[in-house]
């Protein structure tokens, strides 16, 4: 088949492009910036600013795909501005790429989503039917989640077009924010980061090569819908975040009262420690026919 890949530059397209090649499809990475150009020997390419719907429709009507893969965020810098441009690929950017798949004739989009966007509801692990928290209290995550929302509404609702939406787990491996060598791994070498007493909130982790897998066994298969990706063992922030100082060399995180945890952390960090909910993904092992490979326990820390 021929593959159109946005965000092919990006983490997961970078461990997807390769993959896509050696199942045989013809593969083009639809990139913003020209000097970011994939090697040819790995894919086609094609320039085009997602938020731009005049530039994305001569890209793919250039490529003639039959499945568009979307990896878009802007997420290497953990800013402000950084999840509003993400808030916009998800919605404009989007609607962009579903307008010109149609003219271009594709029958399939592959979309990437997140796991945690649900709602801190019910059960620790929760499955793709469970509501998402489109009211968080934290202005930046509702927005996040809005648009996630809007996202999923748009490829599900596209005419002609078969919508697979991939909730991804919290990514770990090289250059994500868990790689040892980065900024988030020095601090807690350091022992920097403290820990709020209740510590119960539930993350699934989901390595970089998993993900890209599971993207690819979107592409190859009949099925549609909403799949969580994940790794097989949700941890409480009381159980990964020890660990994790523990494989790096660092002390255990120091406890500090969880009435004063959100002022410390922030928002976000709090939440994820506390409250957030992990991903059941049995929905992704029988109907995609994918499984992880790798569990955060042993590999998050190796890159």
């Amino acid at each position: 088949m021929r593959v159109v890949v946005a965000g092919a530059t990006g983490l997961i397209g970078t461990a997807l492009l390769p993959l896509l090649r050696t199942r045989g499809h013809h593969v083009t990475a639809l990139v913003r910036d020209e000097s970011k150009a994939v090697a040819a020997d790995t894919a086609d390419t094609v320039v085009a600013d997602a938020l731009d719907p005049v530039a994305v429709r001569g890209a793919l009507l250039a490529s003639r795909p039959d499945v568009v893969v979307h990896q878009l965020t802007a997420l290497r810098q953990m800013s402000a501005e950084a999840f509003e441009t993400t808030a916009r690929l998800r919605t404009e950017g989007t609607a962009n790429l579903i307008m010109a798949a149609r003219e271009a004739g594709a029958a399939k989009l592959v979309v990437q989503s997140i796991s945690f966007a649900t709602a801190p509801l019910g059960d620790p692990v929760l499955s793709e039917d469970a509501p998402l928290y489109l009211n968080a209290p934290d202005a930046s995550w509702s927005r996040t989640v809005q648009a996630v929302a809007e996202m999923e509404r748009l490829v599900l609702g596209t005419p002609d077009i078969a919508g697979t939406i991939l909730r991804y787990g919290t990514l770990f491996g090289a250059r994500t924010q868990y790689d040892p060598a980065g900024p988030f791994g020095a601090v807690i070498r350091r022992g920097q980061l403290p820990i709020p007493e209740t510590a119960a909130g539930v993350t699934s982790f989901l390595h970089v090569r998993d993900a890209a897998l599971a993207a690819l066994s979107a592409v190859d298969s009949d099925v549609a819908g909403v799949f969580n990706i994940a790794d097989d063992e949700p941890a409480e922030g009381a159980t990964w975040l020890p660990e994790y100082a523990r494989q790096l060399g660092g002390p255990p995180p120091r406890p500090i009262p969880s009435d004063v945890a959100e002022k410390v952390l922030g928002w976000f960090a709090n939440y994820q420690l506390t409250a957030m909910r992990g991903a059941r993904t049995d929905r992704a092992r029988s109907e995609l026919g994918w499984k992880p490979t790798v569990s955060w326990r042993h590999g998050l820390t190796s890159g």
